[in-house]
Formats: structure tokens, C-alpha cells, sequence
């Protein structure tokens, strides 16, 4: 038989009206009273109906989380950061993968409009500027994490992309390198991670490459191999490659050993995200680290602020990368 809320106020002697306040976290209730009411609820396993809240206008206690690709460890890690987050909150969160594309966008926006979710996080590879500027005209609570639009007044948990890629070049340059050569996907990180790369280049008069092209499908290995092999059967290949994320250098990684070869006795190899696939590679990978944990709890706490009506202005974070360095770069 399924327990009701008349179930747990009976057993713990208080009120409907009471139970439900301590479900919605709302009202003022003393802290011995709400432990009583928890306690409870937890003992009689009681599953408040969030679906019957919502329609009356209440929080479902839900949050949407989109993001481009969960097979990248960058997106595993932030999402769990971000779940581990909402949960001290007494939040869910209902997590969509797009695959970059715009028709999985609108899909699982409208899906997720009709489940009632209180809020929504967009994660970097959100391309679909037209929803973007719809939500924010509608008042949507929604923030967003690890990319930054600045066209628009939204709340923004951001990395400096741009200093990441500086960050890369300046190591690698520091090791005496000046044949770099970049892979990379064309979004909207990495489009910065490019150019912050190019600007250190360029402050050391030393050009980027020639022959660079964006990588055709998805950021994994397979393609990040693919691209690396292009690169090192060039007449003029590079000794030394900047990856924009951890699972494009390992595919790097293996193209160097298909060859023959030895990383970093004669390439160097370079990654950006610092997941945890970077210290498990052989060699280990030098990388540029994200704040990951740091992310996912600065973008939840702003969802969680501006569903409960406290933040009134925007805010935009943005939080700074830092270089790790392991075995898979060394002088030239």
C-alpha cells in the first residue's frame, strides 16, 4: 500500500500543511520538527508526488541538465559534480546528452518543459542561440556552464578558455618547440582555447601552423588520432601537439606509437580538461586543468538562487585554468 502524505503527518504529529513545507523546503518550521518529519518520511520510504506539486504551481524539485556528450570525461565529471551538488539542496537532476545537435536541443528543452523541471543548466557545446534568447525572455530560470554568451544577460559559470590555450602554448614554447600543431573541434571552446594559443604564438613571433583544419565529428580518440596522423606524415610535421581536450591528445598519444614513435622522446603531447583518463594514459598526460568540481558547484548554486527568487542580477564567474604537467611533453 502506498504511503501518503496524511500518512507521515499522522505518524509524526503534525500537520499536512506542515509535511509539506518541510517537503518544499518553505515556510518556518523549527529545526527539531523538520528532523522529526525527514526522520519519518525516510523510515515510511514516502515518495512526495512532485508531478502533482508542479501542476499546482509548485517546485518539482528538478533541475535539467543539458550536455553535448556524456562518453566525454569532462561531461561525466561535471555532471556528477553538479548532481552531488543539487542533492545537498534536495534537488534531482534530469540529465539530456545532445550530441551537438541542435534537433536533440529542442527535444529534450521542450521534454523537460513538460516534466515541470524548476530550472535548466546548459553546458558548453549549447549552440542553439534562439532557445537561449527565448528562455531568458520568458524569465527561465537557466544558467550556464563552461561556455559564456555574451550577447545575452544570463547567469555564467565560464572558464577562461582563452588563458587555457595561452597556458598551452607558453608551456610548450618554454620547451623549446615552435612546430606546434593544434587539434581541435569547431565550438565555442575551443574556438577560444585556438586563439589564446595563436596570441602566445604571435608574442613570440614564431607562426601557427598552415595546414590546420577543425577535426570532422565528434571530440574523441578516434578522430584526435585520425587528425595527429595527418599531421605527423606532413613533410613539415610538428614535434610537439596541443590537444583541446584529454580524449583528442590520447587519440594523439596513439598515433605517435602507430608511427613508431615515442611521446615525448620525439613528439610532445598536450591535453586540456585534466579528467582523470589523464593520469591513467602512458604516459600521463600534461593538460590543462579545469576547476571541474569548483564548476558544478558555483553553476548549481546560482540555479538553486535563482529558482528561490534571491538573485535578481546576473552573475558571470569565471574561473581560471592552471597547467599540470606530467610526462607526455619534455624539451625539444
Amino acid at each position: 500500500m502506498k504511503v501518503t502524505i496524511y500518512d507521515v503527518a499522522r505518524e509524526a504529529n503534525v500537520s499536512i500543511a506542515t509535511v509539506s513545507k518541510v517537503i518544499n523546503n518553505t515556510g518556518r518550521i523549527g529545526e527539531k520538527t523538520k528532523r522529526k518529519v525527514e526522520e519519518v518520511m525516510k523510515r515510511l520510504d514516502y515518495q512526495p508526488n512532485m508531478m502533482a506539486s508542479a501542476l499546482m504551481g509548485k517546485q518539482t524539485k528538478t533541475i535539467g541538465l543539458l550536455i553535448p556528450d556524456l562518453a566525454n570525461p569532462f561531461f561525466s565529471e561535471l555532471a556528477r559534480s553538479i548532481e552531488d551538488r543539487a542533492h545537498e539542496f534536495g534537488y534531482n537532476l534530469v540529465i539530456c546528452s545532445t550530441d551537438y545537435l541542435p534537433e536533440k536541443e529542442n527535444k529534450y528543452l521542450n521534454l523537460l518543459k513538460r516534466k515541470n523541471v524548476d530550472g535548466f543548466i546548459l553546458a558548453s557545446g549549447f549552440e542553439n542561440l534562439e532557445k537561449v534568447e527565448e528562455m531568458v525572455r520568458e524569465h527561465v530560470p537557466v544558467a550556464i556552464v563552461a561556455r559564456d554568451f555574451p550577447m545575452f544577460s544570463i547567469n555564467t559559470v565560464a572558464l577562461d578558455d582563452f588563458m587555457g590555450g595561452y597556458l598551452a602554448a607558453s608551456h610548450l614554447m618554454k620547451l623549446g618547440h615552435q612546430k606546434i600543431a593544434v587539434i581541435a573541434r569547431d565550438v565555442w571552446s575551443n574556438r577560444e582555447r585556438l586563439r589564446g594559443f595563436k596570441q602566445a604564438l604571435e608574442e613570440k613571433n614564431i607562426k601557427f601552423m598552415g595546414n590546420f583544419e577543425y577535426i570532422d565529428g565528434p571530440s574523441h580518440v578516434e578522430p584526435g588520432k585520425k587528425m595527429a596522423l595527418k599531421y605527423l606524415t606532413d613533410d613539415d610535421a610538428p614535434t610537439a601537439i596541443f590537444a583541446c581536450n584529454d580524449l583528442l591528445a590520447i587519440g594523439a598519444i596513439q598515433a605517435v606509437k602507430e608511427l613508431g614513435k615515442s611521446v615525448p622522446d620525439d613528439v610532445s603531447i598536450m591535453g586540456f580538461d585534466n579528467t582523470l583518463i589523464a593520469t591513467i594514459v602512458e604516459p600521463p598526460l600534461t593538460t590543462i586543468a579545469q576547476p571541474i568540481q569548483n564548476m558544478g558547484k558555483e553553476v548549481l548554486d546560482l540555479i538553486i538562487s535563482m529558482i528561490n527568487g534571491e538573485k535578481k542580477e546576473v552573475m558571470r564567474l569565471t574561473l581560471l585554468p592552471s597547467l599540470v604537467e606530467r610526462n607526455s611533453t619534455s624539451p625539444l
